[in-house]
Parts: structure tokens; sequence; C-alpha cells
């Protein structure tokens, strides 16, 4: 019996994430996608190792581990908020070792905007980084109200927000030859520079804005799974 090579679909995680972020996401996808979350160390299957704050450490690590996972298929990277912007200079990386993606689906994120700097966090005291991390949302409560389950997370959430905080000029001058498709949610406070990602790729660009806050892939698992599909045609 002939065996196919599936398409591959590579999902970086949003901050505090890990590889089972997006296990939701699964079913909703076409069979011969090969679903491949990635994750940061310091997490999941990875918790025993460092966690890392330097964004150029951590595209390399992503890259490494995508590398050996590659098969020759067509494919896409997938990335959520500070999982997209990653992927942005993955999908770069990439196109620069002659294995172009088919897409970059962003979501959660408006993508590098001239003149403007994301906030940090970082470094805020603890309380104050609580009450942003719950303004945020996607953290269940039983997390934040729990002292030593927030002190654990909260190591991995600072390490992300200094990782994507520093060096944001970073993916200002990249341009792709592969499309983008960016999402997000109605009720995020940049949903209406959506459009900025078209600036980033000389291909095809489309969007789509959905009814939620940033954590809306939670409520909209069938729409980006049908995006993706889509993506893979």
């Amino acid at each position: 019996m002939m065996s196919i090579t599936k398409k591959q679909l590579f999902l970086l995680h949003f901050a505090g994430g890990n590889k089972y972020s997006y296990n939701f996401l699964q079913k909703s996808l076409v069979s011969d996608i090969e679903f491949i979350p990635i994750e940061l160390p310091g997490r999941g299957e990875r918790f025993r190792e460092p966690l890392i704050k330097d964004k150029k450490e951590a595209i390399r690590d992503l890259f490494e581990q995508m590398s050996r996972k590659r098969n020759g298929a067509p494919f896409i990277i997938f990335g959520h908020s500070m999982g997209a912007i990653l992927a942005l200079s993955l999908a770069q990386l990439f196109e620069d070792h002659n294995d172009k993606p088919d897409y970059l689906v962003v979501s959660g994120n408006p993508g590098p905007l001239d003149g403007y700097k994301i906030p940090s966090r970082h470094n805020l005291d603890d309380d104050a980084f609580k009450a942003s991390i719950a303004e945020l949302g996607g953290v269940p409560n039983e997390i934040i109200e729990n002292k030593d389950a927030f002190t654990f997370f909260s190591n991995i959430m600072r390490a992300d927000f200094e990782c994507i905080e520093k060096d944001q000029d970073l993916e200002k001058d990249i341009t792709l030859q592969s499309s983008i498709y960016a999402i997000m949610g109605d009720q995020e406070a940049l949903s209406d520079k959506i459009e900025n990602w078209s600036r980033f790729t000389t291909a095809v660009f489309d969007y789509s804005i959905v009814e939620g806050n940033h954590f809306f892939i939670h409520n909209h698992s069938k729409t980006i799974g049908k995006i993706i599909n889509y993506c893979f045609v």
C-alpha cells in the first residue's frame, strides 16, 4: 500500500501556552493534515528545561524543532498572539532556506505596527502583573487564585512577555512570498489594524474578524479549522 505524505500544520502557542494549547482545533481539520504543535522550553513536555527570554533564541529553538519534522509536503504555520509574531520570523527563515510555507495563519495580533510598541508587562510587580493577566483573559481563575500555581505560571508568562517585548523591530523589514491569513476578535483593542498584516507579504492576503475577545479562538474552533483547511487547498 502506498503511503501518503500528509500536509503539515505547525502551531505556535501564545504566551503562557504549550504544545497542548491547540488540541481543541484538531477535530476541525481535515484528515490529510498532520497536526504538529511546537513548544518553547520551560513548559509542557519541556518543563524541566530553562525558559527562553530572548526572541532570537526562541526563533532558533522553534526553527530547529520544525525543521526536524518537515516531510517535504506543503505546510502552514499558525500562531496566536505571541505565536503570530514568532511565526512571521519563522516563515521568513524557512523561505531563506528554500522551504516556503504555503500560508502563514496569524490570529489575535495585528502584526508589527509602525510607531507602536507592545507595552512592557514582564517587569511589573506581582499584583500589577496578576491584574494584567486577569484582564488579558484565557487563564483559569483556579490558576490566578492559587498562589503556588500562579507563581509557576507567572514565571512562564514573564519570560514569554520579555521575549516579545524586547527587540520589537526585529520583524519590521520582513517581506514574505508566502500568503498570509489573519484573524482577530472584534473586541480586541487593535482589531481595526488587522490589514496591517498585508504589508508583510507580496502574495495573497486575506482576513476575518470574528466575535470575541483576545481568546476568541476557544469559541471559534470550527471557523479557524475551516480557514486552515481552505488555506491548504
